[in-house]
């Protein structure tokens, strides 16, 4: 049944968006000074290998726009259903900024919003945003063909690094619903252009750098 994925994808979006959120509230909630340039990026990531493991069997566990457009080029999604799959990450996103908003404070949904760091333009941000969501998808798209097995794991570490890449310079979203949770319920929407351009696009790039990779790869050698 459709609802079912489209329910998994919603849940499993608000599974990862809580820890990674959370972990954005705790930083700016600490009374003594946090690493966190470790706390957000493993926040993140471990929330996505948490959403994965708990519900990825059921929807393929996207849990981003970015990677749904990409799953859609690659005839691994229907554009239906991954209109579906959109529409329920970002509601599991607002819900899971919804959470913080409650629980903690609108300031702490604040200090998760993404926005160009000091001294990064917004071209610069899109471009880092881009580039970034390309290699993502690269690594998203190889990862559940060639090794399915190691995917689960390799697709977080994936995000991991890359939060330690740009987390300073873009608040490192590559995820389109990320960004439009804490920017909905924070109240800024200023810059949620970047974080919704960028990773389309390059969700739509890596993709054409999977396929030109993949060109021959399943043809038996002479």
């Amino acid at each position: 049944m459709e609802a079912r994925k489209y329910f998994a994808e919603l849940v499993g979006t608000f599974l990862f968006m809580m820890v990674g959120y959370a972990s954005v509230a705790a930083i700016a909630n600490a009374s003594a000074p946090t690493p966190n340039l470790l706390v957000v990026p493993f926040g993140f990531g471990l929330g996505l290998l948490a959403a994965i493991f708990a519900f990825g069997h059921v929807s393929g566990g996207h849990f981003n726009p970015a990677v749904t457009v990409a799953m859609v080029l690659d005839k691994r999604t229907t554009p239906m259903e991954g209109v579906g799959y959109i529409i329920a990450q970002v509601i599991g996103a607002i819900g899971a900024a919804a959470v913080v908003l409650i629980t903690v404070s609108q300031d702490a949904v604040k200090s998760g919003i993404t926005a160009p760091g000091a001294g990064i333009t917004d071209v610069s941000a899109l471009i880092l945003e881009t580039v970034f969501t390309a290699i993502f998808l690269v690594v998203i798209l190889t990862a559940s063909k060639r090794a399915p097995a190691l995917a689960a794991l390799a697709i977080p570490f994936t995000l991991v690094a890359i939060h330690f890449g740009i987390a300073t310079l873009t608040g490192s979203s590559v995820n389109p619903a990320r960004s439009i949770g804490s920017a909905v319920v924070g109240g800024d929407l200023n810059a949620l252009w970047i974080y919704i351009v960028g990773p389309v696009v390059g969700g739509i790039i890596g993709w054409g750098i999977f396929r030109v990779t993949e060109l021959g790869a399943e043809e038996p050698a002479a």
